[in-house]
């Protein structure tokens, strides 16, 4: 996973960028992450709001603000289509982007359906364009040292993963800008986001387990949308436990939770037959970069680790943790652009999350361990 070097190697031209979506993520992550690389202009911002459009454009210097989604697929000034909409929309995002033959990148979840995104994937293979899901954890360049580590037989035979993911959002109480994250046909819960995101990340890293148990609770039952006060019914689950094993024998254990008031954040504890590594975060989302911890033999103490150069694809910047994640995103797809490379997380791993979702409610609706 090492094979991206920091920006392209006198790139012909830059990959012009066009954003379908001008919300809070767009402008905190998306938008710092394309401009610190050079392999990228920002071109042409899509809003059916014109006026923010507009006001996105001439914040960040974008050439073109419209309000037509075919104006922005369709722009000669724009290769590469980033849609960041909400999960119901991204389909026509998607779909208008491959149709106009650019590459695409979308944000994770891919779509509420596993058929529609089947579908997607399916027509942007045969359109012969890129396609890249945001599952951008995998590439930060902590997952990628503790992969090599782990390869390298640092702490000899895995024995145990034990992931615990505590987030500070998803509470009772949300924003209206977090309405999309009620109703389960969005397909935007806590298991579907945090849950997609960190086990794309984990078992990236370490292979994915070949049978889980899972249980899935609903303890707010109503969310109340926090400026109108208005009470929403809730049914999607906000604690998640999954058991499972992985092919080589190691046991895994993971609780996910939401609306947790203090003490959130990451933990990820990995025990080898010669030593432990543990990876740690005071966030599950947001500035703050993860500590890597190991120690090797017996009753030794944990000793930060510090990540090497090499595992820096990126020019000197004051980035944030969650937006360097997807800046080491943009910058593998930029090299798989110049090299013909595959390293960027595609679609096909997109299906593999919404099967991994299907499995964990499956085995929760039955009460059974399932086969992956």
């Amino acid at each position: 996973m090492n094979t991206v070097t920091k920006g392209l190697a006198s790139p012909s031209k830059k990959i012009r960028v066009g954003l379908v979506g001008v919300g809070t993520w767009a402008e905190y992550g998306h938008i710092p992450s394309l401009k610190l690389l050079p392999e990228f202009e920002l071109t042409a911002v899509f809003s059916r709001d014109q006026e923010k459009a507009d006001a996105l454009a001439a914040r960040h210097g974008i050439k073109y603000a419209v309000n037509s989604l075919q104006a922005l697929v369709q722009h000669p000034e724009v290769d590469f289509v980033i849609v960041l909409t909400p999960a119901p929309h991204h389909e026509e995002g998607i779909r208008a982007a491959i149709a106009a033959g650019k590459d695409v990148y979308c944000e994770w979840p891919l779509t509420p359906s596993k058929a529609v995104s089947q579908e997607l994937m399916e027509l942007a293979e045969k359109a012969g364009v890129r396609h890249i899901v945001g599952l951008q954890r995998r590439l930060g360049p902590d997952y990628r040292y503790v992969r090599d580590l782990l390869r390298d037989g640092h702490i000899g035979e895995l024995r145990s993963v034990r992931l615990h993911i505590s987030v500070e959002y998803f509470q009772k109480a949300r924003k209206a800008s977090l309405y999309y994250t009620i109703p389960k046909e969005n397909f935007s819960s806590l298991l579907s986001i945090y849950g997609g995101h960190y086990f794309d990340a984990i078992f990236t890293m370490l292979g994915h387990p070949r049978s889980v148990s899972a249980l899935t609770v609903n303890q707010f039952k109503e969310v109340t949308l926090i400026e109108t006060g208005e009470v929403l019914p809730h049914t999607t689950a906000d604690q998640v436990i999954l058991a499972g094993q992985f092919d080589n024998g190691a046991v895994l254990s993971v609780h996910i939770e939401a609306g947790k008031r203090n003490n959130y954040g990451l933990q990820l504890d990995l025990t080898g037959s010669s030593g432990d590594i543990r990876i740690s975060n005071t966030t599950s989302f947001g500035n703050e970069f993860s500590v890597i911890e190991a120690a090797q033999g017996d009753a030794q103490p944990m000793q930060v680790m510090q990540i090497p150069e090499i595992y820096n694809w990126l020019p000197e910047n004051d980035l944030g943790g969650s937006q360097l994640e997807l800046t080491n995103l943009y910058a593998a797809y930029a090299r798989d652009v110049q090299h013909g490379t595959h390293v960027a997380p595609t679609f096909a791993d997109a299906l593999v999350m919404h099967e991994l979702m299907e499995k964990i409610e499956e085995s929760n609706a039955s009460g059974s361990r399932v086969t992956l």
